[in-house]
């Protein structure tokens, strides 16, 4: 083949050419710190190397975010727990001192006063939030618990109405004891014999009933008619419920046998009834449903949506309703490939209603009674002192004494007994909160274990992806002085060859 010049310096631009794309090439990696700044260069690579990335972005996107978001929920749910059993102990020992520690009404009254402080302690930790959501509020992570005292401000200028519907079982009736004094102001029934006192008279009754969620039922409907609640059992209606203004007067219609079905009473959120009627009417085994309304609200109560099938009725008319189908509220993150751990304790794992009501019955009925007969004695021993000892009324006043001395006696046991039963109380509300502390903390104990391997993911892909991406700095620098050498050279040579042409040799 004859090789003319104009050949030789096509050759020669086309080598210089590439020497300086080898060049670029060489720079580029050293300026980009990786083998290809397109796809062409190496389709392996980029292919591996997309691989790599979208890995990378994953095992990140769950280690630095996911994985750590769940922790700090777990964290803050901990904490809140452990308040809350620090709480739930100091209200076992206040009950667990609290049997023989009173000897009047006051010093009764201050107990219940730290109790109820402790109460409230007890909700106002289930109203932590994490990042503006609420912890324990399952899927409504921005409705508090309890109301506060802004939703009972708006309910003022808005007033808001819940229908609800409480299951309950046959195990879920508890009983009370009610002293009933009553003839130590209305006197000795007439006809009673000359040897009958005011003692026998004194009595003290064990009476069952449906404890419900809330005190304040409503009592009556928008247009003033007495409204009672609907109480079904096994699916059947009980239509025997009569309505009571007063929990005393609903007491001593059961106690007397006046009641032979069951009281209702709306301020207390009670259905009463007697031994007789619970052991007739009812078995083990039996559920029951009670629906009723409730639009009297108060800071501190507890919001129905996370507890109940309610409705809930604005002054607009409008109706929204929770909780129709029952379903789970357990709240999940995705903390690794096709792994996911629950980050969220729900309300009804801990927060029972009970201990407010608990607190609820010594006031209504303990503390109350107390009260009423010490000033029964108090205003006894004052009229005795006025009358001579050997006189009729003195005698009477005597007699009366004796009646509210066991009136006072059966009321203390009472009151005794309810504060041992408490303790038991206590102790399951603890066992309870315990077991919500023992399950947040193997969550969290699965999800370190998780954390220490994506971090570990984390490391291998990124190692894989340098190895894949990466270069060799010091092979990539003596590559690119030699290319830097070859061009000056190849520059030198073709220098040389183009200064003679075919002219050189006429």
């Amino acid at each position: 083949m004859r090789m003319t010049n104009k050949i030789m310096r096509n050759n020669s631009l086309y080598n210089i050419n590439q020497t300086k794309i080898m060049e670029d090439k060489l720079t580029n990696q050293m300026t980009n710190q990786s083998k290809i700044v397109r796809p062409s260069d190496d389709p392996v690579v980029a292919i591996r190397a997309l691989r790599l990335r979208s890995n990378v972005t994953s095992v990140t996107q769950y280690h630095d975010k996911n994985a750590a978001d769940a922790d700090q929920w777990l964290t803050v749910t901990a904490d809140a727990l452990a308040t809350i059993d620090s709480v739930l102990k100091n209200l076992y020992e206040q009950a667990t001192g609290a049997a023989n520690k009173y000897e009047t009404s006051e010093d009764l009254s201050i107990i219940l006063e730290q109790m109820k402080s402790l109460t409230k302690e007890f909700y106002a930790s289930g109203n932590v939030d994490y990042a503006g959501r609420y912890v324990f509020s399952g899927f409504r992570t921005d409705t508090a618990i309890t109301f506060s005292a802004e939703d009972i401000a708006q309910m003022k200028k808005h007033p808001v109405s819940y229908n609800l519907t409480e299951s309950i079982g046959y195990e879920s009736i508890s009983t009370i004891n009610y002293t009933d004094f009553s003839v130590l102001d209305k006197g000795l029934p007439a006809g009673a014999a000359a040897t009958e006192s005011y003692e026998q008279y004194v009595t003290n009754t064990t009476m069952y009933r449906f404890r419900l969620a809330y005190n304040d039922i409503d009592s009556k409907d928008e247009n003033g008619n007495p409204k009672l609640p609907t109480l079904t059992q096994n699916g059947t209606a009980l239509n025997n419920i009569t309505s009571y203004a007063t929990a005393e007067d609903a007491y001593k219609a059961v106690a007397d046998g006046t009641e032979k079905g069951i009281a209702f009473v709306a301020g207390t959120g009670e259905l009463v009834f007697s031994k007789d009627f619970y052991e007739n009417q009812f078995k083990e085994g039996d559920r029951f449903e009670v629906n009723y309304d409730k639009s009297n609200w108060k800071e501190g109560d507890i919001n129905p949506v996370h507890y109940f099938p309610c409705t809930e009725t604005k002054d607009d008319g409008q109706q929204i309703i929770y909780n129709k189908v029952k379903e789970d509220q357990d709240i999940y993150y995705d903390v690794g490939f096709n792994q996911k751990i629950q980050v969220n304790t729900v309300t009804t794992e801990v927060f029972t209603h009970d201990v407010q009501r608990d607190m609820d019955d010594f006031y209504s009925q303990s503390l109350q009674q107390l009260k009423a007969i010490e000033t029964k004695i108090s205003d006894l021993e004052k009229k005795m002192q006025d009358l001579p000892e050997d006189s009729a009324a003195y005698q009477e006043l005597s007699l009366q004494m004796e009646g509210a001395k066991k009136a006072d006696s059966y009321i203390r046991e009472n009151i005794q007994k309810k504060f041992e039963n408490q303790i038991t109380k206590y102790q399951k509300y603890r066992d309870d909160n315990d077991l919500a502390i023992t399950n947040n903390a193997t969550r969290g104990s699965r999800l370190d274990l998780i954390t220490e391997r994506l971090s570990s993911q984390k490391a291998t892909f990124k190692e894989l992806q340098t190895d894949n991406e990466g270069i060799d700095i010091t092979q990539v620098a003596v590559e690119l002085s030699s290319a830097e050498l070859t061009y000056q050279a190849a520059l030198m040579a073709t220098g040389k060859i183009m200064q003679t042409n075919l002219m050189n040799y006429i």
